[in-house]
């Protein structure tokens, strides 16, 4: 099976230093990522890990990973752990004077499944935007 990347770019208007803390800080994390709170561990350096408890229809869905890279303010390479596997996703943050471009990069295994990916990320995406916004 090949694997199909998806990209997706938002500009915030935020600082990179404050996108970077509301990505990587646990309250923030939760808000965003729609995880139980007391769920959250962020160990965020290579080699730590991360757990977070996500509410969905079905019940709760724990994820968990591994940070492989962080380059502070500017770049996350983790891991989300899969049945299957684990798949790596990579967010790069720009700084653009005031406000902070999020690039970020995630496989889909087909390209049937890329819609959706992107659909899921986007969406991902506009909650951290929400979220930003409250900061």
């Amino acid at each position: 099976m090949s694997t199909t990347e998806i990209t997706i770019t938002r500009v915030l208007d935020a600082p990179r230093e404050v996108v970077w803390r509301v990505w990587t800080e646990p309250e923030y994390f939760a808000r965003w990522f729609g995880a139980a709170p007391e769920s959250v561990e962020l160990d965020v350096r290579p080699g730590g890990a991360w757990r977070a408890a996500v509410a969905t229809p079905a019940g709760e869905l724990p994820m968990g990973g591994v940070f492989r890279e962080v380059a502070d303010h500017e770049r996350l390479v983790w891991t989300v752990d899969l049945p299957d596997g684990a798949m790596v996703l990579t967010a790069a943050f720009a700084d653009l004077g005031g406000k902070t471009e999020v690039v970020l990069r995630q496989p889909a295994p087909s390209q049937e499944q890329c819609a959706q990916a992107e659909e899921g990320a986007g969406r991902l995406l506009d909650g951290f935007a929400k979220v930003l916004a409250t900061v």
